[in-house]
């Protein structure tokens, strides 16, 4: 489990990032939303401890990633796809990586077939799409086979094959009882990701709550007549007057 308490970040007269509390259970994706800006990024990077909070805490298995003992087999995170040095191939990205985490050589292929780029493997980061260089962070951020995934918009510059590919993957790591953190500032796309919702608005929290229950607590219907006359409009209400119909009452039952 992650567990932020009073985060607050504050760089100078700015405040990123005021008084954030939630958690983030294991066993289902958790989607981190707000618009560009809101304080997503400051606040996963106080989570990894690449940010000193000004107040509050991060935890992650109950102790700050700082004091994780052995954080890349805990961890997986990607916050920065172009954070590669361009003239490398991405199996020597991943492969410095692998061995200064202590990981076997064998894992950098397994991920780089994970994540669709066996063929490219041996050219220049420098060259790859922008979708190319989210799936090697998302090949990265898997390396040491975590318990724990904190992605920083990773569907970014995928196409739409992609995207299908992320919300399955994280899904079924999920699945396997894994904490997994994803961040967007699009509600469509975590609507089809994402299970619990944590949203933040100029570094503020705004809910902490079910997919569903979002959805339901904020979805609606509304229809528009304009008629020509006032005398139509009148005529148009007396007779939806005459048509029975349904609603639902907060306590589930239809009148």
């Amino acid at each position: 489990m992650i567990e932020v308490q009073g985060l607050t970040k504050r760089y100078g007269n700015v405040e990123a990032v005021n008084d954030l509390t939630f958690t983030v259970k294991p066993g289902v994706v958790t989607g981190f939303l707000g618009p560009n800006g809101a304080g997503k990024s400051t606040t996963m990077r106080m989570i990894l401890g690449l940010d000193r909070p000004t107040a509050g805490t991060a935890l992650i298995d109950g102790v700050p990633y700082r004091k994780l003992t052995d954080p890349a087999r805990k961890v997986g995170a990607l916050l920065d796809a172009k954070g590669v040095h361009p003239n490398r191939s991405a199996r020597a990205a991943l492969l410095w990586q692998a061995q200064a985490a202590g990981l076997p050589r064998t894992r950098v292929d397994e991920v780089l077939e994970l994540v669709g780029l066996t063929d490219v493997a041996g050219k220049r980061v420098g060259g790859f799409s922008l979708g190319m260089g989210q799936r090697l962070g998302i090949a990265a951020a898997l390396l040491g086979d975590p318990e724990y995934l904190i992605l920083d918009e990773p569907v970014n510059g995928l196409d739409p094959a992609g995207i299908h590919w992320v919300r399955g993957l994280l899904q079924s790591l999920a699945a396997e009882g894994r904490t997994v953190l994803v961040s967007s500032h699009l509600l469509a796309e975590m609507a089809q990701t994402a299970q619990d919702l944590i949203i933040i608005g100029r570094g503020h929290l705004v809910a902490n709550t079910s997919m569903d229950e979002f959805i339901r607590a904020n979805s609606g219907v509304s229809t528009i007549v304009r008629t020509p006359t006032e005398d139509g409009a009148a005529a148009l209400a007396a007779a939806l007057e005459q048509v029975p119909f349904t609603r639902s009452t907060e306590d589930g039952t239809h009148v």
